[in-house]
């Protein structure tokens, strides 16, 4: 059984008699009854997308998948190739179809993905914890205004926007949270 804590982006679970992938973490919202993951999800039976909120509490039955370990070879328009790393065969997956988790790869990388197949079909990964992007545009810092969390917007070199730190410039190689994307550190 999963509970609500252990789905995250690319977590494949049954929910009455649909099988579901989550392709987006939409937030966390807590309140007086407690709190709600919001979660956009697409049906694999379907192939719908839609929004739900699940209940702390909840608990879901897990889906037999197939893991692969997987490399990402080369990105053609909206279609993500990957190669499995020991019949080097490559299977392609659409952008929409990997949510979030387009955003934190590149074919540049040596980042060994878990490709998770339902009925011989590629419908999910699961990234490390955390990956290295260089920010490609950024507005510099104002000195000073440094009370409390300070923030910015920077674009990254996959094209996501992400929160730095004010000390953060282009071309800054820096560490990312893969499961909410925040900023953990610059890179070494």
């Amino acid at each position: 059984m999963l509970t609500t804590s252990q789905i995250h982006g690319g977590s494949v679970f049954k929910m009455g008699n649909d099988i579901l992938v989550v392709q987006r973490m939409l937030g966390v919202k807590s309140g007086r009854a407690g709190m709600v993951k919001r979660l956009r999800v697409k049906n694999l039976l379907t192939g719908q997308t839609s929004d739900v909120g699940l209940d702390s509490g909840e608990k879901f039955e897990e889906v037999d998948l197939d893991l692969f370990q997987m490399k990402l070879s080369y990105i053609d328009g909206n279609t993500y190739v990957f190669m499995e790393q020991t019949s080097f065969e490559q299977y392609e997956i659409s952008k929409e179809d990997l949510g979030d988790n387009a955003g934190y790869i590149s074919p540049d990388d040596d980042v060994i993905v878990e490709m998770t197949f339902f009925e011989g079909k590629p419908v999910g990964m699961t990234l490390p914890t955390g990956v290295v992007r260089t920010i490609t545009y950024c507005e510099p810092g104002i000195k000073g205004d440094t009370s409390g969390k300070s923030s910015k917007p920077a674009t990254l070199d996959t094209g996501i926007e992400v929160g730095v730190p004010l000390f953060c410039e282009i071309g800054t190689k820096i560490l990312l949270d893969t499961r909410d994307g925040s900023f953990i550190e610059r890179a070494k």
